[in-house]
C-alpha cells in the first residue's frame, strides 16, 4: 500500500493534511515548558509540598532578584545614593513587588538589594534591572543573581535552543548525506521527512503538555529535536539502502520498495519499537523532568518511525529512479546473485575476512580495550552541579553570586524556607536557630493557622555544606512535637532532586535491560544472541561513561554532571546501541537462513557495515550540537551520545559482536533451529565444503 502507484499519492495526501492541522501546535511547544528546580520534583517531595504551602501566604508566585553593588576600596556616599535610586526604580520593573534594601555588608565594600519579582516576565525585568543598575558611579560594579537572575540566564539558553539545534541537526544531517549519497538531490527527500516527523512530535507532545499533565523542559525538548534527526536518518540510510540493492533487482521500483520495506522494515520497527520502550521505562521514575523526557523522546522515535516508513517510501517512489543522480541504481541480472552485491563493499569485506580469520584474537583484545576505558568511571562525579558548574561560561548571575558570597552571608539571597503550625511557632524557631548553618532566621508570617520562617545559610545555596545543613534542620524541625514542620527552598529543592535521581538509577536501569532483552528475544527468537547483543552494549556504555568522565575533568575542566546525568547517559547508548546491533543482527540471522550462521556473519557484516556505520556518524554528529551548548548538563550529554555511538558503531558493531558471533558459530541461536547441526554445504559443520562457515 505505502508503495502502491496510487496509494503513495494517499500517503503523501495524509501526511500533508496531517501537519497542516497540526503543525501550528508545534510553535507553541515553548509556551508549556516548565524550567525551574521545583516543578521536576515528585509531589510527594518535601520541597515541593513547601513549594505548594507557600501559596497560601502570597497572592502570586515569586522569584527573588538580589542586586549587589561592589567597590573594592569601600562603597562611597554616592554609591549609596545610587542604590537608594534604584530600590524606587525597581519597583517599577514588570511584575516587581516592594524592593528592600539596599542593605550594606559589614565590610563596607558591598551593597545589596532584594527585588520580589512575579513570573509576568522575569527575563525582561532581569534585563532592565541590570541596564538600571549598572549605570553607576565609575568603580562601582553591579550585578543581578538570586533565584531570578540565574533562572533569567537559563531562560535565555532555553529560548534560542531550538532554532539553533534544528540550524545545527540539519545542517549536519544535509551535509553527512551529500557526502555518503554522493547525490546533489537525494539528501532532500530524507531531510523533508525528517522535518515532517519533527513537526508532528512537537505538536504531539505540545498536546501532552497542555491537556495530559506531562512535564517537558528546555532539555527534553531540545533533545527531542536532535534526537528526532538523528533517528530519522538513521531509519532512512538503511531503508534507502536496501532501496537501491532492490532497484538492482527489479525492473519496477513499486515492487522494489515493497521488496525493501519486507525486507528492512521489521529491524526498523524492532529498532524503534526497542528504542521507544526503553524509554517510556522512565515513566517509572521519581523525577517528573526524567519522567517527562520517556514520552517526549518516545513520541519522537515513534513519529520519526511512521515518517521513514511511510512518507519517505511514498516520496521515493514518486520521485522515481533519478532522484540517485548521478549514481542511479539499474536493473542487472547479474545482482540476483549475492555475491555481485557483495564485491560492491570492498572495504567491509576485508573486515569481514578479517574477524573471521582471527575472531578470539579480535573480541578478546576489543573487550579488554573497553574494559580499560571504563576504569575512568572513578573520575564521574554525578552529585550535581552547583550554579556556576550549570554554564560552560560565566553569566552575570554568576558573577554576581561570587560577589554576594564575599559580602554577605553565602545563603542570603536563597533562604531555607520552614513552614509549620502556627501554634509551635516558638518551639519551631528555636530549633532552626539552634541548627548548625544557619546564620540568622526572619521574622514569622503567619496564614491560616500556619508560620513561615525564612532561614538565611551560613554557606552558599548551592554548596554540599548548605545541604547537610538542610538535613540537619530537617531533622530539627520534624523533631517538634506537633509542629509537622516541612523545609523547601532553593538549597531543599537541589537536595530532593539529587536522592530522587539517585532512586531513579537503582529502579530504572534494570527495568529497561530487562524490557530490552525481552524485545531482542522475540525478534531473535533466541536466547544467546540476545545476551551477547546486551552485554556488549552494556560495556561499551560503561566504557563510554569512564572515557567521557576523564574528559569532562581533565579537557573540558567540568566540575561534575547531574545527579541524572547516568541514567539519561546509560537510556540512550544502550537503546542506541542495540539500535545498530539490531540491524546487524537481523541481517545475519536472515543471511544464516540460506549460508550457516558463519557464512552469515560474514555477509551480514559486509552489507550492513557502511550504511550502519554512516547511520552512527550521523546520529553521533547529531547530538554532537548539543555539546557546543553553554549548559553545562546538554553539552555533556550531547558529547557521550556522540562519543558512545561511535564507539558502539566502529568497535562493537564492527569488530566486537561479530567476532564474538562467528566464533559462536549456531550457538548463538539457541535454542531456536538456527542452533541446530545441519548438513546443508554452507552450515557451520560443513567445514570442508565451505572454509568460512
Amino acid at each position: 500500500m505505502i508503495a502502491g502507484r496510487r496509494t503513495k499519492w494517499a500517503v503523501l495526501a495524509v501526511w500533508v493534511v496531517l501537519l497542516a492541522a497540526l503543525g501550528p501546535l508545534a510553535g507553541k511547544l515553548g509556551e508549556v515548558e516548565e524550567n525551574d528546580a521545583a516543578s521536576w520534583l515528585p509531589a510527594g517531595a518535601e520541597s515541593t509540598q513547601v513549594v505548594e504551602l507557600q501559596e497560601r501566604f502570597r497572592a502570586d508566585e515569586t522569584m527573588l532578584a538580589v542586586i549587589v553593588y561592589e567597590r573594592s576600596g569601600g562603597v562611597t556616599p554616592a554609591d549609596q545614593a545610587k542604590a537608594r535610586s534604584d530600590t524606587a526604580a525597581f519597583a517599577k520593573l514588570p511584575g516587581a513587588q516592594q524592593p528592600q534594601g539596599p542593605f550594606p555588608s559589614r565590610d563596607g565594600k558591598a551593597l545589596q538589594t532584594l527585588v520580589p519579582l512575579t513570573d509576568v516576565d522575569v527575563v525582561k525585568a532581569v534585563d532592565d534591572a541590570r541596564d538600571l543598575a549598572k549605570r553607576g558611579p565609575p568603580g562601582l560594579d553591579a550585578h543581578v543573581t538570586g533565584p531570578a537572575g540565574g533562572g533569567a540566564d537559563m531562560f535565555k539558553v532555553f529560548e534560542t535552543l531550538d532554532g539553533f539545534l534544528l540550524l545545527a541537526a540539519g545542517s549536519v544531517v544535509i551535509i553527512l548525506l551529500l557526502f555518503i549519497y554522493r547525490s546533489p538531490l537525494l539528501w532532500f527527500v530524507p531531510v523533508l521527512s525528517a522535518v515532517f516527523a519533527l513537526g508532528l512530535a512537537q505538536s504531539v507532545v505540545y498536546l501532552l503538555a497542555k491537556h495530559a499533565g506531562l512535564t517537558v523542559n528546555g532539555q527534553s525538548a531540545g533533545i527531542l529535536t536532535v534526537l528526532v534527526f538523528g533517528v530519522a536518518t538513521d531509519y532512512a540510510l538503511l531503508l534507502v539502502a536496501r532501496y537501491r540493492e532492490e532497484l538492482h533487482r527489479h525492473h519496477d521500483r513499486h515492487e522494489a520498495m515493497a521488496y525493501a520495506l519486507h525486507r528492512a522494515g521489521p529491524a526498523i520497527v524492532a529498532s524503534a519499537a526497542t528504542v521507544a520502550v526503553g524509554l517510556l521505562c522512565l515513566l517509572a521514575a521519581d523525577l517528573n523532568s526524567t519522567a517527562g523526557l520517556g514520552p517526549v523522546a518516545a513520541a519522537g522515535v515513534v513519529t520519526a518511525l511512521a515518517s521513514m516508513t511511510t512518507l519517505l517510501p511514498a516520496l521515493l517512489v514518486i520521485f522515481g529512479r533519478w532522484i540517485f543522480w548521478p549514481l542511479v541504481p539499474r536493473h542487472d541480472e547479474k545482482y540476483l546473485k549475492p555475491e555481485a552485491y557483495e564485491s560492491e563493499h570492498g572495504v567491509w569485506s576485508r573486515i569481514a575476512r578479517l574477524v573471521s580469520a582471527s575472531p578470539r584474537v579480535i573480541w578478546a583484545v576489543t573487550a579488554v580495550g573497553l574494559v580499560a576505558m571504563t576504569l575512568g568511571l572513578t573520575s564521574l562525579k554525578a552529585d550535581g552541579l552547583s550554579d556556576a558548574g550549570q554554564f560552560v561560561d560565566k553569566p552575570d548571575s554568576i558573577v554576581g553570586a561570587e560577589v554576594a558570597a564575599r559580602h554577605f552571608p553565602a545563603g542570603s539571597g536563597s533562604p531555607a524556607v520552614v513552614i509549620a503550625k502556627a501554634s509551635a511557632a516558638p518551639q519551631v524557631a528555636t530549633a532552626v536557630t539552634g541548627t548548625r548553618g544557619i546564620a540568622e532566621l526572619g521574622e514569622p508570617v503567619t496564614v491560616g493557622g500556619l508560620v513561615q520562617y525564612e532561614a538565611t545559610l551560613r554557606d552558599s545555596a548551592d554548596s554540599k555544606a548548605a545541604q547537610h545543613t538542610i538535613d540537619r534542620l530537617r531533622t530539627a524541625v520534624h523533631a517538634v512535637p506537633g509542629a509537622d514542620a516541612k523545609v523547601g527552598g532553593t538549597t531543599a529543592t537541589t537536595l530532593d532532586i539529587n536522592r530522587a535521581a539517585d532512586r531513579d538509577n537503582k529502579v530504572i536501569i534494570p527495568i529497561v535491560l530487562a524490557v530490552v532483552f525481552l524485545i531482542l528475544v522475540a525478534l531473535l527468537r533466541a536466547l544467546v544472541a540476545p545476551l551477547l547483543m546486551m552485554a556488549t552494549v552494556v560495556l561499551s556504555f560503561l566504557a563510554s561513561l569512564g572515557a567521557s568522565a576523564l574528559i569532562f575533568q581533565h579537557v573540558f575542566g567540568f566540575e561534575g554532571t547531574d545527579s541524572g546525568f547516568p541514567l539519561l547517559a546509560f537510556i540512550f547508548l544502550v537503546a542506541l546501541g542495540v539500535d545498530y546491533n539490531i540491524f546487524l543482527m537481523h541481517r545475519v540471522r536472515e543471511e544464516s537462513q540460506h549460508l550457516g550462521t558463519r557464512r552469515g556473519v560474514i555477509r551480514g557484516l559486509t552489507v550492513t557495515g557502511g550504511v550502519i556505520t554512516s547511520a552512527g556518524v550521523v546520529l553521533a554528529a547529531t547530538f554532537a550540537a548539543l555539546a557546543t551548548l553553554p549548559l553545562v548538563s546538554l553539552a555533556e550529554m550531547g558529547f557521550v551520545v556522540a562519543f558512545g555511538v561511535l564507539l558502539d558503531t566502529i568497535i562493537v558493531r564492527s569488530l566486537l559482536l561479530p567476532a564474538l558471533s562467528y566464533d559462536l558459530g549456531r550457538r548463538i541461536w539457541a535454542p531456536s533451529r538456527l542452533a541446530k547441526p545441519t548438513t546443508t554445504p554452507h552450515s557451520d559443520q560443513a567445514k570442508v565444503l565451505d572454509p568460512v562457515g
